[in-house]
């Protein structure tokens, strides 16, 4: 096989900004890449964990996710394995494969004949399988392995940095909306000591049972009883 098409998909891996992409679009870029780097390939998916269950994440095919259906179903396969014990599994033929039947007749059934399981390992830790599908039977030589592999190791890198941008930004969204509602609760406390000459405590227990009351979020409580007092004309009566 060329080394052309793999080194082009890896240098459009390396250039690739995980912040400009959600973790699911940069799954889906990393299989269309990968499809791209193995000539051999007709199709190729990810495997990995998504919410506690191991499936197909991403696919360059929807007949990717009714053929490993048939694996998870099983519970094991060639993408199952890989992902699971960090080491490369191939299919020479999906007709004589007796290792993982349920998975191969299925393959079969799609017209894949031969595939190529490859880990997608961040340091210690295993983040799933990398999985490319033939046509025609023994379609992987060891150079598509070996190129495989460099693809995938770089895959991992990127959706593992991928993966740490989102959890950084999601905990950054989460404590900026933490704060943000504790300062609109300190807000409608002020308004309730104001009104019902209460002190601090007393004033967050109202909220407390208003928001029981109404079985609503204290914030939305607390938020609307900001904006009905900030919405009184001048010189209403607080």
């Amino acid at each position: 096989m060329s080394g052309e098409p793999l080194q082009e998909s890896l240098q459009a891996l390396t250039r690739f900004l995980v912040g400009d992409a959600t973790v699911v679009q940069t799954l889906q870029r990393v299989v269309d890449l990968s499809v791209a780097s193995i000539a051999a390939a007709a199709e190729a998916g990810i495997t990995m964990l998504v919410e506690d269950k191991v499936t197909t994440a991403v696919s360059s095919d929807p007949d990717v996710r009714e053929i490993d259906q048939a694996q998870y179903a099983a519970g094991h396969g060639p993408c199952l394995d890989s992902f699971r014990y960090g080491a490369v599994y191939g299919i020479r033929s999906t007709e004589r494969d007796d290792r993982w039947p349920e998975f191969s007749r299925a393959a079969l059934d799609h017209g894949i004949r031969s595939t190529m399981s490859l880990p997608l390992v961040a340091g210690d830790a295993s983040m799933g399988a990398l999985n490319f599908y033939a046509t025609t039977e023994d379609a992987f030589s060891e150079a598509d392995q070996d190129a495989g592999t460099a693809f995938a190791t770089q895959a991992s890198v990127v959706l593992s940095n991928a993966q740490a941008y989102w959890d950084a930004r999601s905990l950054t969204e989460q404590l900026s909306e933490a704060m943000q509602s504790r300062a609109v609760i300190e807000q409608a406390k002020g308004i309730l000591i104001a009104q019902s000459r209460v002190d601090a405590d007393a004033a967050f227990a109202m909220l407390v049972k208003a928001s029981q009351r109404e079985n609503r979020k204290l914030r939305d409580v607390a938020g609307d009883l900001v904006q009905r007092y900030s919405n009184r004309p001048p010189g209403a009566a607080r």
